[in-house]
């Protein structure tokens, strides 16, 4: 499996200025993942993967720093993190920190998973936010992009999370509109989720990014002009850092990117400047999307 195009900073990359820590990401699988998605940010996928895991001591090392640090909320992303054999103990401690959201394919949440994440929920401290990634309501519109049988298993986990009254936030991407509008894709996920007897439907739409599997686009980087006057403090790597094997990064979106790397130590020593070097970069400041949940 490939990584993600490789893409150098060079001097006249402008910089996000650190402003705090809200929101630590944490790739616990790194790109292990059961599915390999034809739009995958991070070319995540079964085989050996290029971004290896996070070991248990290395996850709750983090979170301790984090806590110690002031951190608002936590987020386990992969590769699918329901492959890390310590993912019910890690989100458990997790959330005896801060609210915590795990961002799943849906695939490996049986019965029994949803009982066990349900208790982990009632017990938690902390608010509970579990996202299923679905990317299109039409099954093989889905499975096209995710891989056969997906929708299925991704629907049936959705299902199982909100009868035991978590409410799973759905989350597509922008690949399946179309051509259509944001708004239109929103309002068909919302309708399929309530025809489904989902009366509470949470949804969650991203862009694509030029990244991953779907390199390309334009190959335009942001330059200090074109930041003149914007706020930097809107895009999320002013607040976020990602612990992910080789060190922290800037973002979620670049994590295992040598770029992205702000230190192979501790996450203090990451609270330096983060450099807007990639044309993923351009996709956040033009669209103003957050990988968080809001």
């Amino acid at each position: 499996m490939r990584a993600p195009l490789p893409v150098l900073d060079g001097p006249a990359a402008p910089a996000v200025p650190f402003r705090r820590l809200t929101t630590l990401w944490v790739q616990i699988t790194g790109t292990w993942c059961n599915l390999e998605c034809a739009h995958c940010i991070n070319a995540s996928g079964p085989e050996d993967p290029w971004l290896k895991p996070l070991d248990g001591a290395t996850v709750r090392e983090a979170i301790r720093d984090a806590a110690r640090l002031g951190v608002k909320d936590i987020y386990f992303t992969g590769g699918e993190p329901f492959l890390h054999r310590e993912i019910l103990p890690l989100l458990g401690f997790a959330l005896e920190t801060a609210p915590t959201t795990v961002l799943t394919n849906g695939t490996a949440i049986t019965e029994a998973m949803a009982d066990a994440l349900a208790a982990l929920a009632a017990s938690a401290p902390y608010s509970f936010e579990i996202r299923v990634s679905l990317d299109d309501v039409d099954p093989e519109a889905n499975d096209r992009i995710r891989g056969s049988g997906s929708w299925k298993k991704a629907v049936d986990a959705i299902a199982r999370l909100y009868a035991r009254g978590l409410l799973p936030i759905v989350t597509a991407t922008e690949i399946a509109a179309g051509g259509g509008t944001v708004e239109g894709l929103y309002d068909r996920f919302q309708r399929f989720l309530v025809a489904r007897g989902i009366t509470k439907p949470r949804v969650k739409i991203m862009p694509v990014f030029p990244i991953g599997r779907m390199p390309g686009g334009d190959a335009l980087r942001l330059s200090a002009e074109m930041l003149e006057g914007f706020d930097l403090g809107l895009l999320q790597c002013a607040e976020t850092r990602v612990v992910a094997a080789g060190g922290v990064y800037a973002c979620p979106i670049l994590a295992g990117l040598p770029g992205a790397r702000l230190s192979t130590g501790g996450l203090e020593a990451a609270f330096g400047p983060a450099p807007l070097y990639h044309t993923a970069c351009v996709t956040c400041h033009r669209t103003g999307m957050t990988c968080r949940n809001a």
